[in-house]
């Protein structure tokens, strides 16, 4: 965006983006917790997604999917991501099509309304200093998985501030080993310049999500893996 064109659009980000996403957040998210009292998770996933979207269209960001050939909205993935921004939420559960089930520290779990709603929704909070308690919990929400929900990893384990693939952790390869689900990879693109990690500076723009083929991991791939992750973090990474 050009320099004054990003000036401009300040007064609009303050004064109607980010009031209009935290009531949307705090209205939706009373709904989801109702919901999620009196219906299944089908129907709070419905929810979130038009949260998604209406905080994508508020921005307003523009999203494209490549590779939608392959996958397919009927089956349930372990999604492995890049992580740049606080944008590859929405963009994600909004436009992917996917009942995505997201991997969540559990302090997010404390935060009114937010927390409830994501529980609701079928998210998975994991102590990430704990990891004994982060593979109980997992294992736990193994159980607790919506008919063709996806769970969704950012295997980095935290946003890139560079914008680089950083190393990948062994969480979601073991995951999708135990309930025999495919590794689904995709890129998320050009969201670090949308709205850069710990920052509002929010700008309206484009964010590429790149589908990549699906990885099945077998009992030889846990004996190679390391290679196996590394393999898929450098698919991720070329596509940036």
């Amino acid at each position: 965006m050009k320099p004054f064109l990003k000036i401009a659009y300040q007064p609009y980000k303050w004064i109607i983006v980010i009031p209009f996403v935290f009531i949307i957040t705090m209205v939706l998210g009373l709904i989801c917790i109702f919901s999620g009292l009196l219906f299944k998770q089908s129907g709070v996933n419905l929810i979130a997604v038009t949260w998604s979207k209406l905080c994508c269209a508020i921005a307003p960001l523009k999203v494209i999917i490549t590779g939608k050939k392959n996958y397919s909205r009927d089956t349930s993935y372990v999604v492995v991501s890049n992580h740049q921004s606080m944008a590859d939420i929405p963009v994600i559960h909004g436009h992917l099509g996917l009942k995505i089930k997201w991997i969540m520290k559990k302090e997010l779990g404390k935060i009114p309304i937010f927390g409830p709603a994501c529980h609701h929704l079928g998210c998975i909070y994991v102590d990430r200093k704990n990891h004994d308690a982060a593979i109980k919990s997992i294992r736990k929400a193994q159980r607790r998985l919506s008919e063709n929900a996806s769970v969704l990893f950012f295997s980095e384990g935290t946003r890139s501030r560079d914008g680089k693939v950083m190393p990948f952790k062994k969480g979601a390869f073991k995951f999708a080993r135990e309930t025999n689900l495919p590794i689904l990879p995709i890129t998320i693109k050009n969201s670090l310049h949308v709205l850069p990690p710990d920052s509002l500076d929010l700008i309206p723009g484009t964010i590429e999500i790149i589908v990549h083929r699906p990885i099945h991991i077998s009992d030889h791939h846990m004996d190679h893996l390391d290679d196996v992750i590394e393999q898929t973090r450098q698919m991720i990474s070329s596509a940036l």
